[in-house]
C-alpha cells in the first residue's frame, strides 16, 4: 500500500495538509511550553520549566557569542532562542507515532469535502498526517530562505557600502561568480541538510516498523539515535544561522 501526502490542489498550487498541520502545530506546542516556561517567573523558586528555558537562552547566548561579539548579536537572541525550539520540536513531533487514513481509490480521497489530489489511479491508498515538519522539504527550504534574505539585510542595514564592495572587492571582481554561487548554495545546504537528516530517520522508522516484533529492539535503540540527531539538527541550524548573519554585520574595520 502506498502512502501517500494528503495534497490539495488550489489553482496551480498543491498544499500538503499534514505538513500545513503539523507546522502549526509545532508553533503551538513551542508558545504554550514557553509561556507556561513564564506565567509564575520566580527569581527565588524557579520552576522546572523557567529553569529549562532559563538553560536554552543560556544555550544560544553561548552559540551567538562563539559566532560573533555578543555585544552585537544580543539583538538575534529572540531569533535564536525561536530557531533553536521550534526546530527540535518540529524534529521531535515525527518519532511517537503516526496517523494513517486509507482510502479504496482516488476518487474516496476526500478532506472537509474536497477532493484530494492524487497522482495516477492507485487501487488502495494510505495518507500520512503525522509527520515531523523539518521531514518536508518546502517547509526547511522556505525557513533557510528567510534565514538567508534575513542575513542579507541585516548586513545592508548595518552598513551598504561595505556589504555591497564586499562582492566585488574580496578579494577582486573575479571572484564575483564566486560569491554569487555562494549566495544560492547557502539556502540550499541549510535546508537540504535539515531536510534529509530527519526524513531519512522518518524513513528508518518505516522500514523498522514493518519488520514486526522482531524489529522492537532496533526500533528503541533507533529512536534515541533521532532524538539525538533532531537535537543536533537544531544546533547545527542555529550556529549558521549566527554565522551567516555574522558575515554580513561585521565587517573588518570593527576587529
Amino acid at each position: 500500500m502506498e502512502h501517500l501526502a494528503p495534497l490539495l490542489k488550489i489553482g496551480g498550487f498543491r498544499l500538503d495538509l499534514a505538513a500545513l498541520f503539523m507546522i502549526v502545530l509545532s508553533s503551538l506546542i513551542v508558545f504554550v511550553l514557553c509561556r507556561l516556561a513564564v506565567r509564575n517567573a520566580s527569581v527565588e523558586n524557579p520552576g522546572k520549566l523557567q529553569n529549562f528555558l532559563e538553560w536554552v537562552v543560556e544555550f544560544v547566548q553561548g552559540i551567538i557569542g562563539q559566532a560573533m561579539d555578543f555585544k552585537k548579536g544580543k539583538p538575534y537572541l529572540a531569533l535564536g532562542l525561536t530557531l533553536i525550539l521550534y526546530i527540535f520540536v518540529s524534529n521531535m513531533l515525527g518519532l511517537p507515532f503516526g496517523i494513517v487514513t486509507e482510502a479504496h481509490d482516488a476518487g474516496h480521497a476526500t478532506f472537509l469535502g474536497q477532493q484530494l489530489y492524487v497522482e495516477g489511479q492507485p487501487e488502495h491508498l494510505a495518507f500520512n498526517w503525522w509527520k515531523s515538519p523539518t521531514a518536508d522539504a518546502s517547509m526547511t527550504m522556505a525557513l533557510a530562505l528567510i534565514v538567508i534574505v534575513l542575513s542579507h539585510i541585516q548586513g545592508l542595514r548595518h552598513n551598504t557600502k561595505h556589504y555591497l564592495k564586499h562582492y566585488t572587492h574580496n578579494p577582486n571582481i573575479v571572484f564575483l561568480p564566486i560569491h554569487l554561487i555562494e549566495i544560492v548554495s547557502k539556502p540550499l545546504t541549510l535546508g537540504l541538510r535539515l531536510f534529509g537528516n530527519i526524513f531519512a530517520g522518518e524513513v528508518m522508522i518505516g522500514v523498522i516498523l514493518g519488520m514486526g516484533a522482531i524489529g522492537i529492539p532496533a526500533m528503541i535503540v533507533w529512536q534515541g539515535f533521532s532524538i539525538f540527531v533532531g537535537c543536533i539538527q537544531a544546533f547545527v541550524f542555529t550556529m549558521l544561522t549566527m554565522v551567516y548573519i555574522s558575515q554580513s554585520i561585521v565587517h573588518e574595520e570593527d576587529h
